[in-house]
């Protein structure tokens, strides 16, 4: 689900086409919508689904890209704590990355224990290291990533996120927001939608992985402006499902095996071709994309 040192949530909204039916075109042109009814109900058998996948594919899990094994921080998405992030982590440490939890409980949003803990944490690790550290956030948690990374972008290598809307320019196009309003009264940092920080691109490279089968947020509010470090990997995965979908894991070890200093954009190998749908672009700002107030 979704949230961070600075992420609105979303709400409860069926999406009803003139045909009856719900398609990925039709839902495309619903910007205001949220995910389906059928895609938000199906959230948790789907991720059920994808750890089935994870695990059956742990034997290929040695054909994975390497890097240098530098230090990784792997941020959990609302109502979530490092246990939902467990798998991702493992496999990054078999890689040989200095890989890390946040620490800190369940993820509620931007409490004053996450915004003080995450800034803490990616200092301590940059310190300990002495290099830059990547930071990979689910979905809420990528808010709180690119937040990290435009506060310190000399401490971050670079930011990837799974599932995260950073482009919500209203409570409808999400399925979190109530949950995400029920602790703001514990909030320290509270924005507008659309969030003004996303004007400007990141200073370091970003990668979006995002699922057109996302049931919790609107899978158009997680696409970045492709640009010269960043760029946007469809999987098809649930939303509960991205930290273990193996398409996903395979993308996050890919980006994270390039040399530092260096990034080109992703490029699946063939043999994985189909595991990849080609990235959708960025819908322009319509009128609809007023800011509106977050909680």
């Amino acid at each position: 689900m979704v949230s961070t040192a600075c992420e609105p949530g979303p709400t409860l909204v069926h999406v009803r086409t003139k045909s009856g039916r719900h398609t990925e075109d039709e839902v495309a042109l619903r910007q205001d919508d949220g995910p389906t009814l059928p895609l938000y109900l199906t959230e948790p058998g789907r991720a059920v689904a994808d750890y089935g996948l994870y695990l059956a594919a742990r034997p290929l899990m040695q054909r994975l890209p390497r890097g240098d094994g530098h230090s990784v921080v792997v941020l959990p998405g609302l109502l979530a704590d490092d246990v939902s992030t467990r798998a991702l982590r493992t496999v990054l440490r078999r890689l040989g990355y200095d890989a890390h939890g946040w620490g800190l409980g369940r993820n509620i949003g931007p409490t004053a224990s996450c915004v003080t803990g995450t800034r803490d944490l990616l200092a301590r690790l940059n310190d300990t290291s002495g290099k830059p550290v990547t930071v990979i956030g689910w979905s809420l948690g990528g808010i709180f990533a690119r937040d990290l990374a435009r506060r310190s972008p000399e401490s971050v290598r670079q930011v990837v996120t799974l599932g995260t809307p950073f482009r919500l320019a209203r409570h409808s196009q999400s399925r979190a927001t109530k949950v995400f309003d029920r602790f703001s009264h514990l909030h320290v940092e509270h924005r507008t939608l659309p969030l003004e920080s996303e004007n400007l691109p990141l200073l370091v490279p970003a990668t979006s992985i995002y699922s057109h089968f996302d049931g919790i947020v609107h899978w158009q509010t997680c696409l970045d402006t492709p640009g010269e470090r960043c760029e946007n990997i469809a999987v098809m995965a649930s939303h509960l499902g991205l930290g273990h979908h193996p398409a996903a894991i395979w993308a996050v070890a890919d980006r994270l095996a390039q040399p530092e200093g260096t990034w080109t954009p992703f490029k699946a190998p063939l043999f994985l071709r189909p595991a990849f749908p080609k990235p959708a672009q960025p819908a322009a700002a319509g009128p609809l994309d007023a800011h509106t107030s977050a909680a």
